[in-house]
């Protein structure tokens, strides 16, 4: 979507200790193909703090959906990618930092809301050289507010080939998805929803 908007789009990618560390081969294989003028990632392991499923190994990724907040949010995840997204920003001078926060089809994480979002431009224009030299940094989350299949539909009206991507947060390391956690109900429900055929490979 930024590309179709005509930006030129740099991407980054954060190898946070997650265990679905298969999703950072996704990323470089959409980056390139999309064409992305580079894609850069940086290591930083939130598993040294621990607290959720997707980065502590004792913790067993829930296979059914649960009341409230779920033990797959990572504490302050999104906080952390947006700080790191900003200095990169700041250093290649970009106007607009892109993000595929989702507050409709998803599992109530606090840092996917559009007001956390708002909040985090506001922060990002009082905390940078650049903003206070007077060029502003948005923040831009084009799908926040759209249904799984909206995403879905959009997309492949973009030409996306979502063979390429991985959502599953048990991935396999042939990038097979577990078909039963929160990410892929989602993604599939999402494809069910869009009537275009999910070209997911999942395990079962």
């Amino acid at each position: 979507m930024a590309r179709e908007a005509g930006w030129a789009c740099q991407a980054l990618s954060v190898d946070y200790g997650q265990r679905h560390r298969i999703e950072l081969e996704a990323a470089a294989r959409v980056a390139r193909v999309l064409g992305a003028v580079e894609h850069r990632v940086v290591a930083l392991n939130l598993g040294l703090f621990g607290g959720s499923a997707l980065t502590d190994p004792s913790i067993a990724v829930p296979t059914a959906p649960s009341a409230g907040i779920p033990i797959t949010y990572v504490p302050a995840r999104n906080t952390i990618f947006l700080a790191l997204a900003l200095a990169y920003a700041e250093v290649t001078n970009s106007d607009a930092i892109f993000t595929g926060a989702n507050a409709v089809d998803y599992s109530g994480y606090p840092d996917c809301r559009p007001e956390f979002l708002a909040a985090f431009e506001n922060l990002a224009n009082v905390a940078t050289r650049r903003a206070v030299e007077g060029e502003r940094i948005a923040i831009e989350a084009p799908i926040v507010r759209m249904s799984k299949a909206g995403i879905i539909r959009r997309g492949h009206a973009l030409g996306v080939d979502f063979a390429l991507t991985v959502s599953c947060y048990n991935a396999d390391h042939t990038a097979r998805a577990c078909g039963n956690c929160d990410a892929c109900r989602f993604r599939r429900e999402g494809f069910a929803a869009a009537g275009i055929p999910d070209p997911t490979r999942y395990r079962d």
